[in-house]
């Protein structure tokens, strides 16, 4: 049996090298060793001296630091109210709370400019006559995914706080100590951690952000400066530089928020030993958190609604009004009948089929790993597997992007059509496309199956073993059964987050017939006429979709669904 781990180990190694490293290595090595010269800095050092990717990259940070600054000044009071308070339609609110992780953030600036625009909605109101998302484009990529990403960090603080063991904060009200001073002095230290794990994928989510920089037509960020440059992929090292420089940036901002924030850590249970007392409010008292809940989510909304307004308008009849003067229909009979649109949500399907089966497969086998062998180093591969959610997918992208040109210049790929087909994204981009998705949504898959390993007894397999069941039969009629609810909720989310993938679907789809359905959102969105409203009803379809994926995992998880965001 150990045997069987040791080989399970070096196979399921071997894939995460293959499909994750492997990437990241070429990235490097195109940015320092170039053909003629040998290794070089040259190109490394031609970032910082280029003034417009000096002054991009600095953008960026300041984006991602933004963005993450005022979801944390959005969703920690939120969570608060939740931990301390009971109030009429708590469930209710927290639910509705999550809403706006239905929406990626780059379909939500399509609704965003239809409201902030100069012939739009808050001109209407105020009778004036200002481009606030022309004079703003910074400030409007930093609200845009500030609304849409916040709900991250809720989900974690609210977990971080239920784990708090009250009798903490009971003992040093005892001692006198007043209600502000136990936040900042015991409640803050022991959520530090949580904060840090949801902060982290806000930060490197913004960070590399391609689809709201590119609708807002923001175009001094490092994220929209690698996708310009991806047509000297191949030909000129410099791309190679500046994506390197985007990952060491997104480390080494990791690394220090890890070893201001995520270091302090104080001895606690892994869970309160009892409940925290909330305490119960009623009548006009529960109007404070009801109308804190409601204010963020009527606002984080905004985006939504515009989406929802703008696909309902008929081309042009909604020009400096509040709202649309005609309503119709069309835009999604059209959508929905657009040849564009009809090959994307196939094309999205077939990919994120693919890829949630390879999850599937290899997320099930590094739990099994990570909570049953003991082999050395299941530590090492449990934290390789969620290091995904760490590295941009921008710098994943251009990663496969590198194989593709690499393995599509050897000869033998070159001599033969099925080859090509299968290698050369400018040909074909199906195969990196299902190996991005799969694995930048791994760590749902194996947080999943972990968590559902750890609460599943052995004794149900040892008990199979004993009775003279095979592993593999054990396996399918014992434990995926007992941990089935787990993995779905991992396949959902994996599968819904692989068909609204933007960085991997914007860089590797190149030609029409293979564009995913976030591709077919931006291509529209480009088109004059009727594009903005047919891109809208495509990314109405992309909420529904969304919306019903995250209640299903809601349900299946519970509390627990803050674990799939941590790194």
């Amino acid at each position: 049996m150990k045997k069987s781990w040791g080989l399970l180990f070096l196979l399921v190694t071997a894939i995460l090298s293959a499909l994750f490293l492997l990437p990241i290595f070429l990235v490097v090595k195109g940015g320092f060793w170039v053909d003629g010269e040998g290794f070089t800095l040259r190109y490394l050092f031609s970032v910082f001296k280029n003034p417009i990717y000096a002054e991009g990259l600095a953008n960026s940070v300041t984006i991602a630091l933004g963005t993450t600054s005022l979801c944390l000044l959005i969703a920690l009071p939120l969570a608060w109210l939740s931990y301390k308070y009971d109030f009429a339609g708590k469930g209710f609110f927290s639910a509705i709370v999550l809403v706006p992780m239905i929406l990626p953030p780059f379909v939500g600036a399509i609704g965003m400019q239809q409201i902030l625009g100069q012939y739009g909605v808050l001109n209407a109101v105020l009778g004036t006559n200002i481009d606030w998302i022309g004079r703003a484009r910074y400030l409007g990529v930093i609200l845009i995914q500030a609304l849409a990403l916040y709900p991250i960090v809720y989900l974690n603080a609210a977990a971080a706080l239920a784990n708090i063991d009250p009798a903490m904060d009971e003992a040093a009200a005892n001692l006198g100590c007043p209600a502000w001073k136990r936040f900042f002095r015991i409640t803050m230290p022991l959520i530090l951690p949580g904060l840090f794990a949801g902060c982290t994928i806000v930060f490197i989510w913004s960070f590399t952000e391609l689809g709201a920089p590119l609708m807002l037509n923001y175009t001094t960020c490092a994220s929209v400066q690698v996708y310009d440059a991806l047509k000297e992929i191949g030909s000129n090292p410099f791309p190679y530089a500046l994506v390197f420089v985007v990952l060491c940036c997104s480390v080494l901002l990791y690394a220090l928020g890890k070893c201001a924030f995520g270091r302090q850590s104080y001895a606690m249970q892994g869970k309160a030993a009892v409940a925290a007392s909330t305490r119960k409010l009623t009548g006009w008292r529960s109007l404070g958190p009801i109308l804190a809940f409601l204010a963020v989510t009527l606002v984080a909304l905004l985006p939504h609604i515009g989406v929802i307004l703008t696909s309902l308008s008929k081309p042009g009849a909604w020009y400096g009004t509040i709202l649309p003067s005609i309503f119709t229909p069309d835009n999604y009979t059209e959508a929905l009948g657009h040849e564009m649109t009809v090959a994307s949500i196939r094309n999205s399907l077939i990919f994120a089929s693919v890829a949630v089966v390879f999850n599937l497969v290899l997320g099930v086998a590094i739990a099994f790993l990570v909570v049953r062998s003991k082999i050395r180093g299941a530590g090492i591969l449990d934290s390789l597997s969620m290091i995904p959610l760490a590295v941009p997918g921008l710098v994943m992208a251009f990663g496969y992007l590198a194989i593709s040109s690499w393995l599509s210049n050897l000869e033998w790929v070159r001599n033969s059509a099925f080859w090509t087909t299968l290698f050369d994204v400018r040909v074909n981009p199906t195969l990196f496309l299902v190996i991005a998705y799969a694995v930048r949504r791994l760590p749902y898959m194996v947080r999943s199956a972990v968590a559902g390993l750890q609460q599943t007894s052995e004794a149900f397999e040892e008990a199979s073993a004993n009775l003279g069941a095979s592993p593999a039969r054990t396996l399918r009629r014992i434990t995926l059964p007992l941990i089935a609810a787990n993995l779905m909720a991992g396949l959902l989310l994996a599968f819904a987050f692989s068909m609204l993938e933007v960085s991997d679907s914007l860089m590797l789809a190149q030609q029409a017939r293979f564009y995913p359905i976030t591709k077919t959102i931006y291509e529209l969105f480009q088109l004059l006429g009727t594009g903005r409203y047919l891109a809208s009803a495509l990314g109405v379809w992309a909420m529904m979709f969304l919306t019903v994926t995250i209640v299903g995992v809601s349900v299946l998880l519970g509390k627990k669904m803050g674990a799939l965001f941590r790194v």
